[in-house]
């Protein structure tokens, strides 16, 4: 599990970010909500995002409750591409099976910066069951839920 502080999120450095990104997830533009990959381990990932005008998920300078849905299960994503990644495998595809408990505490506007992460706490057979929780660089949440990703086969 990663641990997270308000001076942990102060210096952070990206491991991968913009381009690099796309290796690890099936999204591409202009529907890729997460910006950058902090941390990773066996069970967690932490992402972030930064909210542009420009993303397709924001309305009149907000970015929507399907935004940040979307960037939760982005960030599950990218947990998944980095662990195939780790094991010589292409980055699986991987579909929403259920999203549980969300919880949306406030919705981010342009210029903020998210960070997101997944904690894995269950996985049977190709379903991941996740913890998700989105917060800012002062560990305010912004949205939280319990995420199942069902997780495509490479195998024939």
């Amino acid at each position: 599990m990663i641990e997270i502080t308000r001076e942990k999120i102060a210096s952070l450095s990206p491991q991968f970010q913009g381009d690099d990104i796309l290796k690890f997830i099936p999204q591409r533009d202009p529907f890729v909500m997460v910006s950058a990959m902090y941390q990773y381990d066996a069970n967690s990932v932490l992402s972030g995002l930064e909210i542009t005008e420009d993303n397709i998920l924001v309305k009149n300078g907000v970015f929507t409750e399907a935004g940040l849905t979307e960037n939760m299960a982005q960030t599950a994503a990218l947990f998944a591409g980095a662990n195939a990644q780790q094991k010589g495998d292409e980055a699986p595809v991987g579909f929403i099976a259920s999203i549980k408990g969300l919880q949306i505490e406030r919705r981010p506007i342009v210029g903020q910066n998210l960070y997101t992460t997944i904690e894995i706490v269950n996985e049977v057979m190709n379903v991941q069951i996740a913890n998700a929780h989105v917060f800012d660089e002062n560990l305010k949440t912004w949205a939280k839920s319990e995420i199942r990703i069902f997780l495509q086969s490479t195998e024939l």
